[in-house]
This record gives C-alpha cells, sequence and structure tokens, in this order.
C-alpha cells in the first residue's frame, strides 16, 4: 500500500451534503458527478479526498478507506493468495483499476491504481 486514495461515505441527500461539507466545514469541492452519484471534496491540500455517494445510487455504500498500490490486478492476487475476500473482481475506474474487501472486523476497504492516467 503506497498511500491512501479517498475516503467513501455514503449520504442520503448529496446537495445537502454539499451545503454541509462546502458551506459549513468550508471544505473545496474536487469534482462533482452528481449524475453518476458522487461528490467529492479537497482536504486542505491533501491528495486524498472525501467522497460522498449517494445513498439511493449505491445501497451498500460502507464508509472505506481506498488505498494507492501500483497495479489492483497483482496486488489483487497477492492478497487472495493470502486469503483476503474480496467483494467483487477488480473493475475499470476512470483513472485506472480498483477492488474493495472487508477486513475480519466488518470494516470495508479498498485498493486502486492509477494505470490509466
Amino acid at each position: 500500500m503506497d498511500n491512501y486514495d479517498n475516503f467513501f461515505m455514503g449520504v442520503s441527500d448529496l446537495e445537502k451534503a454539499r451545503e454541509y461539507y462546502g458551506n459549513i466545514l468550508g471544505l473545496q469541492l474536487k469534482f462533482d458527478f452528481s449524475t453518476k452519484g458522487m461528490i467529492a471534496f479537497n482536504v486542505g491540500g491533501e491528495e486524498a479526498a472525501i467522497i460522498l455517494k449517494d445513498k439511493n445510487k449505491f445501497h451498500d455504500i460502507k464508509p472505506t478507506i481506498w488505498f494507492v498500490v501500483e497495479n489492483v490486478k497483482e496486488e489483487y492476487n497477492r492478497l487472495k493468495g493470502k486469503g483476503v475476500v474480496f467483494l467483487s473482481k477488480p473493475f475499470d475506474i476512470m483513472t485506472g483499476m480498483a477492488v474493495e474487501f472487508e477486513d475480519p472486523f466488518g470494516n470495508r476497504l479498498g485498493i486502486t491504481d492509477y494505470t490509466k492516467k
């Protein structure tokens, strides 16, 4: 795991979340993919963002931490060999590949790479 990538949280109303995170907390909007059910906010100068996902589109959303790895497919195979149970097979995202899993305590984690960048 090279670094944090993003922190995902579910919200029931993206517009109320935009108001709260942007105007109340004063975070800078990083991107607005609200048509896809997501908006993201920067925290200071960090690359990692808080990405809010609409619970109406992402029914199984749980607070999730993603980590950057060099190659998702290789890390997926390595972790799978160590007994990690993934929620899906690796999937394409705009910047590369990603996949999620849960630790033995029910916390959701994910790995992503930037192979398309």
